[in-house]
């Protein structure tokens, strides 16, 4: 496809300006007026809506094709909570309008929504209050693991460790060591979760705390889990809970209820809001009361009188880490989606995530290798060794095959202690019919495995780009010089 600028022809032209009988007065000195006139693409109207039409129907989304990227939780996002966050009361706020006053009339909704995002989150995970700042899920462990420093460094101990499963997102063990810590992996059992033994033998008094995913990043809840947190706590060291899976168990389990003192939760995830791109996102941290005081300033709080405040006077806090008050028009999302679905509605997305994680396991696991065979949560964790071992395909292989069929590929190689790893993730939101359609392209592409591999080794052949050397196109970024001079 030519880019807009290589599509220009010389005079050809998509608008009329009108013209005015405004006085134009410029008082810019000469140096700072342009002398030439500026190298836009000379386009009509149509040739524009073409061109940006076609790039959008290049665009793979959760609103097109069924996306089950395993761990990352690309659901479906409701159009309902869209409308929401357009609304001209939340989207046209200023984050600088007061928050009482003449202008509390305008900011006090958005407060409300604040304080009640907070306390629906407080029961949901069994925690004790909730910061909002957070503007991704990363940022919350940073956040949940600066709380941790702070409450150790009040209580004057002198604690230098953090323990990570070797099934941890990578951001955990990296939230750690940004803040200070020595991380400390502690292996898997071969049914796929934290060894308590494990945790046994390297704990000690400098323990800082615990980082884990419940379920895990191999969709496994570990049912030893108060006998983790326990012990974590044995030592004065505190557990987190990374929050990326809790749309697998909401209403069956509080994390706050067995153990867990901090935990940040991926809205995106669990609550249907936009993600990737680099953004939007939120992650809003939750603490269990002995560490409510080391909150980031400031918390939305309801006074005496009914109105919606922000307070500052938290004199322990660990400070601002994002502007204002986070990703608000997310938070809002999420909001909107808990309140229209409700406490059994969110069971429901726990039971159909879990549902349909584990029909699409059963289904595959004699057409792939099933490195931990039991009944899995949200996600299931496939393997392509077979097909590696047998015929030099690869999950790579698989992936890019997936392309052709018209779906976008679960996550591959990770979690790391899966060889060729087919991480598979089909939400809540799909149907049965589409889970079969694409079983049957799994299936399928395990045929072409075995009687046609080399097919394999050049998909996808049907996408506007074939297949690319991903780590040579990241290390090796060039832009053409034409391009490079029309900016």
């Amino acid at each position: 496809m030519k880019l807009l600028y290589e599509k220009s022809i010389p005079g050809r032209r998509g608008v009329q300006p009108c013209t005015h009988d405004v006085p134009v007065s410029i008082n810019l000195s000469a140096d700072l007026l342009r002398q030439e006139p500026a190298e836009l693409p000379e386009l009509s109207e149509l040739d524009v809506i073409r061109h940006f039409t076609e790039l959008a129907r290049r665009n793979f989304g959760v609103d097109t094709n069924f996306y089950p990227l395993g761990s990352c939780t690309m659901k479906y996002n409701p159009k309902m909570a869209e409308a929401c966050a357009a609304l001209p009361g939340f989207a046209d706020l200023h984050p600088l309008l007061p928050q009482l006053a003449c202008g509390g009339m305008l900011t006090q909704g958005a407060l409300q929504v604040l304080y009640e995002t907070d306390l629906l989150l407080r029961e949901i995970t069994g925690m004790a209050a909730f910061t909002m700042q957070p503007m991704a899920g990363a940022h919350g462990e940073l956040t949940g693991i600066m709380l941790m420093a702070a409450y150790h460094r009040r209580r004057g101990s002198k604690k230098t460790t953090i323990l990570v499963p070797d099934s941890s997102h990578g951001t955990n063990p990296a939230s750690a060591a940004i803040a200070g810590y020595e991380v400390v992996s502690i292996p898997s059992t071969e049914k796929g979760i934290m060894d308590v033994e494990a945790v046994k033998a390297v704990l000690h008094e400098g323990v800082a705390g615990l980082m884990l995913t419940c379920p895990n990043t191999l969709g496994l809840f570990n049912p030893h889990i108060k006998e983790i947190c326990d012990l974590i706590h044995s030592v004065d060291g505190l557990v987190y809970y990374d929050g990326a899976n809790l749309n697998a168990i909401l209403g069956k389990v509080r994390p706050g209820d067995i153990g867990f003192d901090i935990v940040h939760l991926n809205l995106h995830k669990t609550f249907a809001t936009p993600h990737g791109g680099g953004g939007p996102g939120a992650g809003p941290v939750g603490v269990a009361k002995k560490l409510v005081e080391y909150l980031p300033v400031s918390l939305v709080v309801k006074r005496d009188d009914g109105a919606y405040a922000l307070d500052y006077d938290r004199p322990h806090s660990i400070g601002y880490i994002a502007p204002f008050y986070g990703n608000f028009g997310i938070i809002l999302r999420a909001y909107a989606y808990i309140r229209m679905l409700g406490r059994q509605g969110l069971i429901r997305v726990a039971e159909n995530a879990v549902l349909n994680a584990n029909y699409i396991m059963h289904k595959l696991k004699d057409a792939f290798d099933l490195p931990y065979p039991r009944t899995c949560k949200h996600e299931c964790v496939l393997s392509a060794s077979r097909q590696k071992r047998e015929n030099e395909v690869r999950a790579l292989d698989i992936a890019k095959g997936l392309l052709d069929a018209g779906f976008h590929p679960p996550t591959i190689y990770f979690p790391l202690i899966v060889d060729e790893a087919l991480m598979i993730e089909p939400t809540e939101t799909e149907s049965k019919e589409t889970l079969d359609s694409f079983i049957a392209a799994m299936l399928e592409l395990a045929q072409i495995a075995k009687t046609d591999p080399a097919s394999l080794h050049n998909a996808p052949v049907t996408t506007p780009v074939s297949r690319l050397d991903e780590t040579a196109a990241a290390k090796n970024v060039h832009v053409t010089a034409d391009l490079a001079a029309k900016g």
